[in-house]
């Protein structure tokens, strides 16, 4: 039996190159549904936030799409469609994923686990922090928070008590609870794909919590086939848990955390139904436009994939007309 903490725990079963969850041919869509893949409104959403940057940065030359954590390029391929040609012909593809490069992908997307650099555009990382591997802590009898130890089945124990920096940490963004999610990890690789545009847009969409909303027994868990599962961390299910996106913002931008839900209403995708007059005189539109209204309720459900936060950041550009109104932008203090 093998106890290792839950941060390299995670990395290995995820990452590892010999069988890693993340690294099996179906892909994250082979065992849950993202909102990339309830409906291409998702993707038209963000072609519209992306010809919302290209306005603010006075429409450059080449205009950057960087998609963190691509998975096997579902929402590249998506906005890629979704673009006028003239947009579409200035737009830089980047999909950065650890995963092999689909065989279908096109060839104008570029393909590979590192972050382009210097760029400018639209950074778009939905669903990735929360699959970042970070340490978990417990309390002991004296309630000290210690590092957790997982072993190969998923059983746990009390290790080492917390570093320097792990213990700042939890003490300034999760001073309460039984289990503490410790999102170091997770802030710095966000600073990393922040600091990687030259100007432009950046977005993390997940399932998050602030402060103030910290679950008091964490949110670890697995899904393994489609269905929610103990996280064990033995390559066979994803292992993810929810992102303390207040702690990741990165400070000296400006930022924004709001829900998907009041996101994609500001970029246009509304769950409101057709008026039923347009059944006899289009049957047909109707269809169509009702079968659209359902699928942007779907990714706007406030029980569901419309709960996502989305954090958002701009760097050295103004801030884009569709979410300009949105309420509680403001710079964070370093």
């Amino acid at each position: 039996m093998t106890w290792m903490r839950w941060r390299p725990a995670i990395e290995h079963a995820l990452y590892r190159p010999d069988g890693g969850f993340y690294r099996r041919p179906e892909g994250p869509a082979g065992h849950f549904r993202t909102s990339v893949h309830a409906s291409a409104r998702f993707a038209g959403a963000v072609a519209r936030l992306l010809a919302g940057v290209d306005a603010a940065l006075g429409s450059p030359d080449r205009l950057a799409f960087v998609d963190v954590g691509a998975g096997r390029g579902e929402l590249t391929v998506a906005v890629r469609a979704a673009l006028p040609a003239g947009l579409r012909d200035r737009v830089a593809f980047h999909a950065v994923e650890l995963a092999d490069r689909p065989a279908d992908l096109p060839p104008d997307i570029a393909w590979g686990p590192d972050l382009p650099t210097g760029v400018s555009g639209l950074l778009f990382a939905n669903e990735w922090l929360d699959n970042v591997p970070l340490d978990i802590a417990g309390r002991d009898e004296d309630e000290e928070p210690r590092y957790i130890e997982v072993d190969e089945e998923g059983h746990e124990r009390l290790g080492d008590p917390l570093d320097r920096q792990d213990a700042a940490w939890a003490e300034r963004w999760w001073p309460d609870g039984e289990r503490i999610e410790l999102g170091g990890p997770r802030d710095a690789a966000w600073a990393g794909a922040v600091d990687a545009l030259e100007s432009g847009l950046a977005v993390a969409v997940d399932y998050a919590h602030t402060r103030d909303t910290r679950p008091p027994f964490g949110t670890l868990t697995g899904f393994r086939d489609g269905r929610e599962t103990a996280p064990v961390p033995d390559g066979g299910c994803d292992l993810t848990a929810h992102v303390a996106l207040d702690a990741a913002a990165v400070p000296d931008r400006p930022a924004l955390l709001t829900t998907q839900r009041a996101a994609l209403h500001a970029l246009g995708v509304s769950g409101e139904r057709p008026p039923l007059a347009l059944a006899s005189t289009d049957p047909v539109g109707y269809l169509r436009a009702l079968g659209g209204a359902g699928e942007a309720a779907e990714l706007t459900d406030p029980a569901g994939l419309g709960a996502f936060h989305w954090l958002v950041q701009a760097v050295r550009m103004p801030v884009p007309d569709d979410l300009a109104d949105l309420p509680g932008w403001q710079t964070l203090p370093s």
